[in-house]
């Protein structure tokens, strides 16, 4: 059943405290049930969901990891995004395959310039959002300044569902409008535990055999200008992108916690119909139907696998199925279709709508493939965006110049990079967003497939896709190949030297189209 489906991500600036938040979920929802044992990582708390290397030494995401667990019923496909803006390819993509999302905010920074990128691609494809304010046990801002500022810069009501009695050093709790349960926070950590206080209402003389003075008037009077100053909570508002529930917590000491997960099983919408060549895509349609937005080589790095993860839109999948990608043209068999926790991974005989799998392959696959049993359905909006930094690639050992090359169509074909091959000239360039990447590259470069490798300026500043037919094509060729490469895919590519360099290209071959993204 596709109702009891629910795919949704988690977006934040980095240190928001989001990868927390995961693993506070995962816990949670019961994921123990569905994986196995979670075992403690000690004082670290190194997340489930960062298993790579790079990622446990510098405690940041720096790609999306795919969790399912169950809970009271409900399947749970949590999609966990890297925040760091280095890595927004990897996120937009993320973002397609989802039917809401939740936005943590940081109580003392409030909206951070990545926070209100990733806003904006939830927007364009009205991605419902529910806001958990973290880190409320720390000195924070004012709570009505942080809902206003929602409201203000990114243009949302907001319907605050809880509030904190009090932050930082003067932290007594949270308040639950919706139940009038006080959580009270326990032992030398501040923690909650489970230990919950019943009232009749924000006015219950109750309050105050467990908070203070200052606790129950925050209670009584923040709280009630709260649920009336800000609208309350309208779910076909909700569902449409224009209102956001808010949560106040802590996700490191587990408060507002299970909150946020009763609020994904309760409002969120279960799967959404996706867009087409051929109109969107209802996901009752009998014929199985899907999407590969992203690929990851060696989560295994013993058995140097290729997995590609597939968003299903419609149908009821069974193992065995075979299904026709449509980069490929022929039908392949999914014998080994792979549930997600992090790492883990268990077989799925069964996925339906909603569901985001995982099929081995060995380069088969592609993002932005479409896969389906009839090979009739193309689904869009899955670009490729202009690098903004380019690079050489330096090899230490050319007598690895074989396994270079395989590591780098492995990185470009997960989404890390883009890889371009010269027309002139031996050294390859890769293409990145930012900065981090390149630092992903070259760890990964070495942990995973054993190539030292160093990079170097390259004499270019960005890439477009070069398109056209007939002798404007082939003159413009003629006169840049010294600036012309072809991507992975065998497209050609104008390496450009600077902006200027695009326009005056463009404004002298008015035949050809020079862009900034290539839809796979």
């Amino acid at each position: 059943m596709t109702s009891d489906r629910r795919t949704f991500a988690i977006i934040s600036h980095p240190d928001a405290g989001k990868t927390t938040l995961t693993e506070k979920l995962l816990l949670t929802g019961g994921a123990i049930h569905l994986a196995g044992e979670v075992k403690a990582r000690g004082a670290a708390r190194r997340a489930r969901s960062d298993w790579m290397k790079i990622e446990q030494q510098r405690g940041i995401s720096v790609t999306s990891s795919v969790m399912t667990f169950e809970r009271n019923g409900i399947t749970f496909n949590l999609l966990d995004t890297p925040g760091h803006e280095d890595f927004s390819e990897d996120t937009y993509r993320t973002l397609t395959a989802v039917d809401s999302a939740i936005m943590v905010l940081d109580a003392a920074a409030g909206i951070e310039p990545q926070t209100l990128k990733l806003f904006e691609v939830c927007r364009l494809r009205s991605v419902p959002i529910i806001t958990f304010i973290n880190k409320i046990d720390r000195e924070g801002r004012d709570p009505y300044e942080l809902l206003d500022e929602i409201a203000d810069k990114l243009a949302l009501d907001t319907a605050p569902m809880s509030w904190p009695v009090g932050m930082g050093g003067l932290f007594e709790g949270v308040y639950d409008f919706e139940t009038g349960e006080l959580h009270l926070p326990e032992g030398d950590g501040k923690e909650f535990r489970g230990k919950t206080i019943k009232t009749e209402g924000a006015e219950d003389p109750v309050l105050a055999d467990h908070i203070s003075a200052e606790g129950v008037a925050r209670i009584a009077e923040e709280g009630l200008l709260a649920r009336e100053g800000y609208p309350q909570f309208d779910f076909d508002a909700y569902r449409n992108g224009d209102l956001t529930p808010v949560y106040f917590g802590s996700a490191l000491k587990q408060f507002g916690v299970e909150e946020v997960i009763e609020a994904i099983a309760k409002f969120a919408p279960p799967p959404r119909p996706q867009p087409s060549a051929d109109g969107e895509i209802s996901p009752e349609r009998d014929e199985v139907t899907g999407f590969i937005f992203k690929v990851q080589a060696n989560m295994d790095p013993n058995h140097r696998d290729r997995i590609a993860f597939m968003r299903q839109v419609s149908g009821t999948f069974k193992r065995g199925m075979k299904l026709t990608p449509s980069g490929l043209g022929k039908p392949i068999a999914v014998h080994s279709p792979i549930l997600f926790f992090a790492q883990d991974r268990e077989i799925a005989d069964t996925a339906e709508a909603g569901d985001i799998i995982g099929i081995p392959n060995h380069g088969t696959l592609r993002v932005g493939d479409t896969l389906s049993e009839k090979n009739e359905v193309r689904f869009t909006g899955l670009p490729n965006f202009a690098p903004e930094i380019l690079r050489r690639v330096q090899l230490r050992d050319p007598t690895k110049t074989k396994q270079l090359r395989k590591a780098l169509d492995d990185l470009s074909e997960e989404g890390v990079l883009q890889v371009f091959y010269p027309e002139i000239g031996a050294q390859w360039i890769v293409g990145v967003v930012g900065q981090l990447q390149l630092d992903v590259l070259i760890s990964r470069l070495s942990a995973e497939y054993k190539v030292e490798a160093g990079l170097e300026a390259a004499p270019f500043a960005t890439a477009r896709w070069v398109k056209g037919v007939g002798q404007a094509l082939k003159s413009f060729e003629e006169f840049n190949r010294a600036n012309l490469a072809k991507d992975r895919d065998g497209d050609l590519v104008f390496m450009a030297k600077s902006p200027w360099d695009v326009n005056y290209q463009a404004e002298n071959n008015p035949d050809l189209t020079f862009s900034a993204t290539k839809e796979r």
